[in-house]
């Protein structure tokens, strides 16, 4: 499978290669460069690619609307980037800090109409259902970006809210690649529905995956500093849960965590995994994290009766979930 990886990454990467990004105003147009030049994993296209395998085998067919994924991904880090101010991105400097804002927002809506144009050339026969679940999987984005902001103003989120929010925000996208390689390698529409909802579950699971690997990794293989979801009071699972259940003391103690913007980093993330685990906080987030898998496992068990060849999706997502980083 690693071998397969690397062979569908070199195959996305000469694609992108290829795309016609030498034009002018170059400020519009090297930023995408850049962008796209930032690597990453291509899991998206990749999963269309594992979507597709299910019924055939010729997934270079579809490298161009698996692509479109990952410039509508790409898209929306440019502008979550802005949203947030943040200053990096996979270790460089983001579009936004790299030109400016404005410069970010165009080239941003520009890798949207590209990710348009190499959706359009899709081989399939009904491609307005195609747009349709595209179209929806943006807004569904969209929305969960807007709740995200939101949650940053309230005091308090419950645990539906949360899911919810990750759903659209992270989820749906994973779900869309699978259904749309499915629909490619001619599943259909019901059963690449099957697809759909598998990755939604199982993107909500590593969603939750990482929120504990943000308290509880090993900081070397995470890439980034274990325990920053903490020191930036987000409002992951965790501390949904924590908020919930903590009662007398534990609750004013949080409280104070929560409110001291002067307050030692370090201790704070001591402190915080101290209640954490007063509270079995942890296995509260596993077992939500094991059941959203489960939920995802079930769909692939239905299609399995329609004698499918699921076993690539399987082990590929099986070796996603036993990561560590």
């Amino acid at each position: 499978m690693t071998k397969d990886l690397k062979i569908f990454q070199e195959k996305l990467s000469e694609r992108l290669l290829e795309l016609d990004l030498e034009k002018e105003p170059k400020e519009l147009y090297e930023p995408i460069h850049y962008t796209l030049s930032l690597g990453g994993k291509r899991m998206r296209p990749i999963l269309a690619f594992m979507g597709y395998l299910c019924s055939k085998e010729d997934w270079e067919k579809i490298i161009d609307p698996a692509l479109a994924i990952e410039l509508f991904h790409n898209f929306t880090l440019i502008h979550d980037d802005i949203m947030d101010e943040a200053p990096l991105r996979r270790g460089e400097p983001t579009v936004y800090k790299k030109w400016n804002k404005d410069i970010a927002i165009l080239s941003g809506d520009v890798l949207m109409v590209m990710a348009y144009d190499l959706l359009m050339r899709a081989d399939y026969s009904d491609f307005k259902y195609l747009l349709r679940l595209f179209n929806q999987c943006a807004i569904e984005v969209c929305e969960g970006q807007q709740l995200d902001m939101n949650f940053e103003e309230k005091a308090s989120v419950s645990e539906a809210d949360y899911i919810e929010m990750i759903r659209l925000k992270t989820a749906v996208l994973l779900g869309f690649s699978l259904e749309l390689g499915g629909l490619l390698g001619g599943m259909t529409k019901e059963e690449s529905q099957h697809l759909r909802d598998f990755g939604v579950n199982i993107g909500i699971g590593f969603q939750l995956k990482d929120d504990l690997l943000d308290v509880y990794g090993d900081a070397q293989k995470f890439g980034k500093q274990v325990g920053g979801d903490i020191i930036a009071n987000k409002k992951t699972l965790l501390l949904i849960k924590a908020i919930e259940l903590a009662e007398g003391k534990q609750k004013l103690d949080l409280h104070n965590l929560l409110a001291d913007k002067d307050i030692d980093p370090v201790k704070k993330v001591r402190e915080m995994k101290a209640i954490y685990a007063d509270l079995n906080i942890e296995a509260i987030a596993e077992k939500a994290m094991n059941d959203h898998f489960e939920k995802g496992f079930d769909q692939l068990n239905d299609l399995e009766k329609r004698e499918y060849n699921l076993q690539p999706l399987r082990e590929f997502t099986e070796a996603l979930i036993a990561r560590d980083h």
